[in-house]
């Protein structure tokens, strides 16, 4: 059952838009000045009468009554339904589990509201539950007593409510009531907001991968990327072999980051890191595993750290690429034979050297997530020893930075690893999945040379149906 049984919604620019007309007779800085003016106010509580809140606008602003009434009447007149978000409240309403009931709630006079009523012919009212008008209430948002009324007349409990409206006072009001406060900018934004409440994020997000299988592609300044290491994490993630396109592996057993030329040679060489991550979840034939290992070891610099290319033409290093080959190696009870990259590793740790990332990884998450990975895949007390206790107390650091939803994935499931509880980035990210039940594509990767970038919806989908998910493990343990 959804945890929340209740929407208020705003009319006036949420469900309806306005546009004074081309020959308005009262300009717009006039108009706004009416709608904001306390005597308007009185107006919308039903205190006055529509003339007398004319006449005393009029003294106010030196403005001709008339000239008033014109410009009210021209506003109303250009109303009009925004019929896709109210096809998605019908549609929310009626597939919702255990019920859902749908209020409006408008700061309105008895008069604009008739107007309104008999001028949106195309609006399907029936959506609502009931309607609270500021008129019919004596009181208008962002004063609570309105909010107050409402609950009670509805017998709403606020803490399963959610408030929308498009001015931050009121949806400030609604919250300091217990209601869950929405605010409003757009149709999307509002509708990716409200799935995430109501839709399991888990089912969405699978739905999502099973629809775009074999389809989910890196993408890097608009061009999709035909790579190997999303495919092996997605694989990891989901277990699922079915979602991914994977290359053909060289003989000798090496994998390569690419599977095509785009953005790159024809003859661009395998990595140790694409390798150290298809061995590990594609687990290789002892022999074939010991020989690639036996060629890394050829592929170490001055200070001993392990390098990211079976290339001498290419000596980088990378502090990830070292945690995913100390992965390989302790995987094959061989860690003792890259000692100085460990003990690099841990300084980078130590140091927080990785808080921007590095050459070829976006975020500091990336760091921490594969360091996560190759902790819980080894057995070795030592490791353990070393870097559990730190990871956790940098992975805590973390919690509420800002970060796109492959990131805050990241950060949850070291989190859950490290028995650190974080509500906060789950809230977000449950926040970034899209309408369609993926989410945007999260950075993870970037060539070290241009910069460019590299996201794959498809990853960072599958990522956050993980994290969601420990989440939901970790909650229900308590």
């Amino acid at each position: 059952m959804a945890r929340y049984n209740a929407i208020i919604c705003d009319l006036g620019d949420v469900l309806f838009t306005w546009s004074p007309p081309p020959n308005q007779i009262l300009p717009l800085n006039t108009l706004r000045r009416v709608l904001s003016s306390s005597t308007w106010f009185e107006y919308e509580k039903g205190r006055i009468s529509q003339q007398t809140c004319y006449d005393n606008i009029g003294r106010e602003l030196s403005t001709s009554p008339m000239d008033i009434r014109k410009g009210i009447e021209g506003s109303c007149a250009s109303l009009r339904c925004n019929l896709d978000l109210v096809s998605f409240f019908r549609e929310l309403k009626d597939t919702t589990e255990g019920g859902l009931r749908i209020f409006a709630m408008s700061n309105i006079s008895q008069p604009d509201y008739d107007a309104l009523r008999s001028i949106t012919v195309d609006m399907d009212w029936s959506i609502f539950d009931g309607i609270f008008t500021s008129f019919a209430a004596g009181t208008r948002k962002p004063e609570l007593k309105f909010y107050r009324y409402a609950l009670s007349q509805a017998s709403l409990d606020p803490s399963r409510t959610i408030f929308i409206d498009d001015r931050l006072e009121n949806v400030l009001s609604a919250r300091s009531q217990g209601l869950h406060g929405l605010m409003y900018r757009e149709s999307k934004e509002l509708k990716q907001s409200l799935l995430s409440l109501f839709g399991d994020p888990i089912l969405r997000g699978q739905r999502f991968l099973k629809k775009n299988a074999g389809h989910l592609a890196s993408m890097c300044s608009g061009i999709a990327i035909q790579e190997n290491f999303t495919q092996l994490l997605i694989l990891e993630m989901t277990k699922d072999r079915s979602l991914i396109e994977l290359g053909i592996v060289e003989k000798e057993g090496k994998w390569n980051f690419f599977r095509g030329n785009q953005l790159t040679t024809a003859k661009f060489p395998c990595d140790l890191d694409t390798t150290s991550l298809g061995l590990t979840v594609i687990r290789a034939r002892v022999k074939v595993a010991a020989s690639i290992m036996d060629e890394m070891l050829n592929y170490i610099n001055e200070d001993g750290i392990i390098q990211t290319y079976f290339d001498h033409d290419r000596p980088r290093i990378d502090p990830v690429v070292c945690v995913n080959v100390l992965h390989l190696f302790y995987s094959y009870g061989r860690g003792n034979e890259i000692s100085q990259t460990f003990r690099w590793v841990h300084e980078v740790l130590l140091h927080r050297a990785y808080v921007q990332g590095s050459r070829y990884y976006e975020t500091a998450e990336c760091f921490l997530f594969f360091l996560y990975r190759f902790i819980s895949g080894c057995d070795d007390p030592v490791v353990h020893t070393r870097f559990y206790p730190l990871l956790k107390e940098r992975i805590t650091e973390r919690i509420g930075a800002a970060g796109d939803g492959l990131a805050l994935a990241m950060r949850l499931v070291v989190c859950h690893f490290t028995g650190v509880r974080n509500s906060i980035d789950l809230q977000t990210l449950r926040a970034f999945q899209c309408e369609d039940g993926g989410w945007d594509a999260g950075l993870i990767y970037k060539y070290g040379s241009s910069g460019l970038s590299i996201g794959n919806r498809g990853l960072t989908t599958a990522m956050a149906i993980h994290a969601i998910r420990c989440s939901s493990l970790a909650s229900s343990s308590l």
